[in-house]
Formats: C-alpha cells, structure tokens, sequence
C-alpha cells in the first residue's frame, strides 16, 4: 500500500503521514530513519520478511503494545518524519541527511562546498551512487538547497534519479546515506549499486 494512501487524523487533529494500516515495510522504505524508532519499541522484524505483510498496528500489538501504546507510538513515528524538500521532477533531501552533509562539510573544512550526487558506472547491478563535495555549480545542474546545503546533481544522473530520496541512517545495521529510487528496476543487497 503506498504510504500517501492512508492518511488519519492523529488525536492533536493534524494529518498523519504514519498510520496503524500501513505495512512496516512500506513505512521503513519511505522514511528509513523510522527504522530506529520502531526498533526502540521492540519492533524488530523492520528488515525481515514480516515487515511486508505486517501493518505498524499489528507489530506492535504483537509485540504486546496496548492500543493506547500503539498510539503514542504513531504519535512518536509521525513526529519523527523527516522534513524533506525537493519534488517528484527532481530528488527529495531529507532534514536529516542535509545536516549530516552539514556536519561532514565542516568536519573536513569545507564548510562552504556542497554535496554532490551522482550516478557512476560501477557495483555489482551496473550503476551506482556517488557523493563528493562541490564546490559551484556546473553548466546543467541541478541544485537543491536544504538547511543551507546544497545539493547538485548533473542532468545525466537526474534521469536516473529523479522521484528519488535521499536520507541519513543511523541504525545496528549502519549509518550512512540512504538513497530510495523508484527508477531502479533492480538493486543489490549493499544498497550501494542498481539498475
């Protein structure tokens, strides 16, 4: 089910981006920062097969949440949805991931560049993902500016990227960039490489 499908009104009266009928799956996919927050609530099947076929109500009931507590839970999962800016004709950077690039420009003095995302040759599906630093912005680019970082992808790796997200992941399994790209038709298990 896509996410956009199912929006509920939470018990404050604001719309929800998160709710009880979605897939974990789904969710995790969309927003995989969420992953932690699930995580935190004993909700450990985000990565394994269960999280397709199971709704956030049901894993967490049947990891014996009450249904006050899978409430405060949807509370605590839609207050963590990352901001994101970007459009469906460009990439969508997450809140998260910019001020990660942020803290990663100034870490290695930089602090004036910005991000660049690409798409190489490479990995083990054909194409991969790239990120350096930029320091302008090229003939053809495309810059999109999140919490004072920009981001420049060329027009090359627009086609390949666009409708696509990217996020910052903190979880057991890693941290890292994450991008999620409705354009590829197959991925490989890093995450890394796609076609």
């Amino acid at each position: 089910m896509p996410i956009t499908e199912s929006r509920q009104e939470s018990t404050n009266g604001h719309k929800l981006a998160i709710t009880k009928d979605m897939l974990i799956g789904a969710v995790v996919q969309r927003y995989p920062s969420l992953a932690e927050v699930l995580l935190n609530e004993g909700v450990h099947c985000v990565g394994c097969g269960a999280a397709y076929h199971e709704t956030i109500e049901q894993g967490l009931a049947g990891h014996g949440k009450s249904p006050e507590e899978i409430d405060a839970v949807l509370e605590n999962l839609n207050a963590s949805v990352p901001k994101e800016e970007g459009s469906s004709e460009t990439l969508f950077i997450t809140e998260i991931a910019a001020k990660k690039a942020k803290a990663i420009l100034a870490e290695h003095g930089k602090a004036e560049h910005g991000i660049r995302v690409e798409v190489i040759p490479g990995g083990c599906s054909g194409m991969q993902y790239a990120f350096d630093f930029e320091n302008q912005e090229r003939d053809g680019d495309t810059v999109i500016e999140v919490a004072s970082v920009k981001f420049y992808a060329d027009k090359e790796s627009l086609t390949m990227l666009r409708g696509a997200k990217v996020d910052y992941v903190d979880s057991l399994q890693g941290a890292g960039f994450k991008i999620s790209n409705p354009n590829a038709r197959r991925t490989c298990g890093c995450g890394q490489s796609f076609r």
